[in-house]
């Protein structure tokens, strides 16, 4: 029998590590060659890590909520044959894996080990490292409130209370950064919100879902990091609606896709930030970022409701044809939660459709670090002004409101509003005539 090391692969240029969220086979179960294992999330979304061969699970070397690093080892398949194999995944990060090692072998050296073996406590071996590199004794470490599941102590908890632990008096901190087992001064806690209690008794108390709790702090941080200001424009698309309800049967027999608005919205997007390069930027400290791709994001459902950007690539290479694949795909796998860590990585400029929920307009948060997100509002019809060379007179006309959002640091608003209406000169000169 061989021993096969199951490693965390490399999920995107940006993404650095993962938290296991749930084991799908147990210890002494079989495994199939490419069947998931284990269940991640990052950042941004979930995804599954299957196994490159078939074999028998042995050994789980990480607990649900342990944060893994790329090309970490985080099981051990046995299989047939007389060799231990090696995973041939090339883009697992080599750097990564030996800065961490690196890391973890100079503690060993700068720091007494502490025994866990005396705790009741489960703490994962990325917490242990953590507690061994920054001198936190098992005595200390047991008194952190865990946000985990069980109460477990996290990467975040325990960095938190580091981090807090710090801004100690001196007397306090040098007592609390030596490993011995009974401290004679009371360690600190980090300040964590408790619980709230139903007066009436009849309230219910829902915890935030994982996902839920990082679009919040994502919320909070952009309006933090960014002056937000916004510029409204009304569009006419009423040859857009006819044109769509002409060719949507033909273009979905002949492609296998529907044709909904939101790839023809997202073509005059693209067309626009290639003439208004500097709307496709993003800021770093003091310093600009011309990025060179246009790379659109667009808000989509993911299963359990909360909102997930995944990004279209080089959006302004794709014709409508293109565009539409690639909106279909990308909404498809989010609303099946399907998608993969690079499909949310690299995004210059978000779009998101509002008016799929009725809204005629709003006032989108820019996603970091962007600096601006235009909302698509609902198609309606309203009474308008029809101008013609006879003579101006009212008619029904298909109208909606796009809604700009740009950040006030590096978009003025001559910028921001000539983006927002240059998209909407492009969606109001669309040829009525025009193929597919």
């Amino acid at each position: 029998m061989a021993k096969f090391e199951l490693k965390l692969p490399k999920m995107g240029e940006s993404v650095a590590e993962a938290t296991i969220t749930n084991w799908l086979k147990k210890v002494g179960e079989t495994i199939a060659a490419d069947e998931a294992v284990l269940e991640i999330a990052t950042d941004k979304v979930d995804s599954e890590v299957p196994s490159e061969v078939s074999g028998t699970l042995t050994e789980i070397l990480f607990q649900v909520n342990d944060v893994v690093k790329v090309g970490q080892t985080i099981a051990i398949i046995e299989t047939e044959g007389g060799s231990i194999e090696t995973p041939k995944v090339a883009e697992v990060a080599a750097p990564v894996v030996a800065e961490v090692e690196k890391t973890i072998e100079v503690a060993k050296e700068i720091v007494a080990p502490a025994d866990f073996s005396g705790s009741d406590k489960f703490f994962s071996p990325l917490v242990k490292n953590i507690a061994k590199e920054e001198g936190v004794s098992v005595t200390e470490l047991e008194t952190i409130k865990g946000s985990g599941k069980d109460g477990r102590v996290t990467k975040e908890d325990i960095l938190n209370y580091i981090k807090n632990r710090g801004n100690q008096p001196a007397a306090v901190q040098t007592q609390a950064t030596t490993p011995v087992a009974q401290p004679t001064v009371a360690a600190p806690q980090p300040s964590t919100q408790a619980v709230p209690v139903s007066v009436n008794g009849g309230d219910e108390i829902v915890e935030m879902d994982r996902m839920r709790k990082l679009i919040s702090g994502y919320m909070v941080a952009s309006v933090q990091t960014s002056a937000h200001v916004q510029s409204f424009i009304e569009v006419d698309v009423t040859n857009i609606v006819k044109w769509r309800d002409k060719v949507k049967t033909a273009f979905e027999k002949r492609e296998g896709e529907k044709l909904t608005f939101t790839p023809i919205f997202m073509e005059a997007v693209a067309k626009a930030l290639k003439d208004f390069p500097m709307m496709n930027i993003s800021v770093d400290g003091e310093f600009i970022i011309k990025r060179k791709n246009i790379n659109l994001g667009m808000a989509a459902a993911l299963p359990n409701g909360n909102l997930i950007v995944p990004v279209i690539k080089n959006a302004d290479q794709l014709n409508l044809v293109g565009m539409a694949k690639a909106v279909n795909d990308l909404g498809n796998r989010a609303k099946a939660g399907k998608l993969k860590p690079d499909d949310t990585q690299g995004g210059t400029y978000t779009v998101t459709n509002v008016g799929t929920f009725g809204s005629v307009f709003g006032t989108p948060i820019i996603n970091q670090p962007q600096v601006g997100i235009l909302a698509l509002g609902a198609i309606r019809k309203v009474p308008a002004v029809i101008e013609t060379p006879e003579g101006d007179f009212i008619g029904i006309r298909q109208k909606m409101f796009l809604s700009h959002s740009y950040d006030h640091r590096v978009v003025d608003g001559a910028l921001g509003g000539s983006f927002v209406k240059r998209v909407a000169d492009y969606l109001e000169a669309w040829d009525s005539n025009r193929e597919i």
